[in-house]
């Protein structure tokens, strides 16, 4: 069952009070994301779902991270009626329960600036003052393992197998039913490059509809993996000597009905606006490196070697560059778009969107030039070859990603003040804590030889 959509909240509002009467629900979970994007939920009884639809919850934000200090930390999570769902997993028998995703606002009914949510909606607005819609389509991987206490793994399976060897068809199945329960629709699973890994793929949608549903998604993956006694993990790089997990993300702009990234006269079938896009995400990928990749372990996957992209150029077939362009179909000319490769599972997507769009839009707005694509394989260059080509490369830790984007205007601005500094505060401090930390392999190289 999927909410209407009539951009009128109260007639969604009216249309959330009438599904619920009529599937008896009993309890209302509403959900929302702190700046690390990890979900957040409180539930509500059916008795409080009118109030919160007209004036919204209040909560303590003071213990969410990157929120607000003790004496700042009444805040109203406000639903949006048009997020509702039934939730598929919880028992019906003594009544349904729904979810919808939440604005954060202020007592005062002002949107609160540390809310991701919001976030994406202003840099949505901004793209829209220009006439805009910005849609993507991420793919998200995963692994499955048999607890989570370590990584043992399902099976040995690879890319697309279809074999015994792939012991998660059945997860993926009823990971795709959930979704689709959800009113999320899935282009195609499959198997992915390593043992007991995987991939579903969203369709694409405007962004903000789609970080909803990548919200949803992460959670429903491990829902239905804890159903069936494993583990699901979107950690970027839980396997050594193995591939880790990407969140690839296509993206493209329009216009009304009218792709603006496609130029059916221009060789790579790319407008001007799309080429400028491209250029800009290439110019600033160093700076949103933080946001698209936010972990310590989010490093230990951009390495070369494990087709994960650190070297900052484009490509049509190339896919050791950052950014690639899918071929053009006749008359696809909608599916014109350009896919950002070094993004992982783990990111919130929220401000990952945010980032990207920003990145974007500002070599759209200053006519960046895109350089020629790079066919080569990137990987086999040497460091020479790779400098004589102008190919630079993405932070390769956190510390150095941090250093990136704590300079970056462009970041700042996307994120906001307040968000900006709670995200590079938190980042800092899970660097030191890292840098800090004696490890198993130290112990193990050094303990006995010194």
């Amino acid at each position: 069952m999927k909410a209407a959509r009539t951009g009128d909240q109260s007639k969604d509002a009216e249309y959330v009070l009438k599904m619920a009467s009529d599937l008896n629900v009993r309890f209302v979970r509403l959900w929302f994301t702190d700046v690390l994007g990890t979900l957040k939920s409180f539930a509500i009884t059916i008795d409080e779902l009118e109030g919160a639809l007209s004036e919204g919850m209040g909560f303590d934000g003071s213990s969410i991270e990157g929120f607000a200090r003790i004496y700042e930390s009444d805040m109203m999570a406000h639903p949006d009626p048009s997020t509702f769902q039934i939730l598929p997993w919880r028992p019906a028998d003594k009544g349904a329960v729904g979810r919808m995703f939440c604005d954060i606002k202020k007592p005062d009914g002002t949107p609160f600036e540390g809310d991701p949510r919001n976030v994406l909606k202003r840099n949505l607005l901004k793209a829209s003052k220009h006439g805009y819609t910005f849609y993507v389509g991420p793919e998200l991987e995963y692994f499955y393992f048999k607890s989570p206490n370590g990584t043992e793994t399902l099976d040995e399976g690879g890319y697309f197998d279809l074999t015994q060897l792939d012991a998660g068809s059945d997860l993926r199945r009823d990971t795709v039913l959930t979704l689709e329960e959800l009113g999320i629709p899935v282009e195609y699973s499959h198997h992915e490059v390593a043992p007991s890994q995987h991939e579903i793929d969203l369709r694409y949608a405007d962004a903000l509809t789609m970080a909803d549903a990548a919200m949803t998604y992460r959670l429903v993956v491990k829902e239905v993996a804890q159903r069936h006694g494993v583990y699901a993990t979107f950690m970027p790089k839980p396997l050594f000597g193995q591939n880790g997990s990407g969140m690839h993300t296509h993206q493209s702009l329009f216009k009304g009905d009218r792709n603006a990234f496609f130029d059916a006269n221009d060789k790579y079938k790319l407008s001007k606006i799309g080429k400028s896009y491209i250029a800009g995400i290439l110019k600033h990928a160093r700076e949103i490196c933080a946001v698209t990749n936010q972990w310590v372990n989010s490093y230990k996957r951009l390495v070369p070697g494990y087709e994960a992209p650190v070297y900052i150029s484009w490509a049509k077939r190339n896919r050791s560059a950052l950014v690639r362009v899918p071929d053009y179909k006749v008359g696809k000319e909608k599916a014109t778009r350009m896919e950002l490769r070094c993004p992982d599972p783990g990111c919130n997507p929220y401000l990952a969107f945010s980032v990207m769009l920003a990145a974007g839009l500002k070599g759209v707005e200053e006519n960046y030039e895109l350089p020629e694509p790079i066919e080569e394989d990137i990987f086999e260059m040497s460091a020479a070859q790779r400098e004589k080509r102008g190919i630079t490369t993405l932070p390769g830790s956190l510390a150095e990603a941090i250093a990136e984007v704590e300079n970056s205007e462009l970041v700042r601005e996307a994120l906001g003040k307040h968000v900006f500094e709670k995200f590079v505060e938190n980042k800092k401090i899970e660097w030191d804590r890292y840098r800090t930390t004696v490890t198993e392999w130290e112990l193990k190289k050094y303990l006995s030889v010194m």
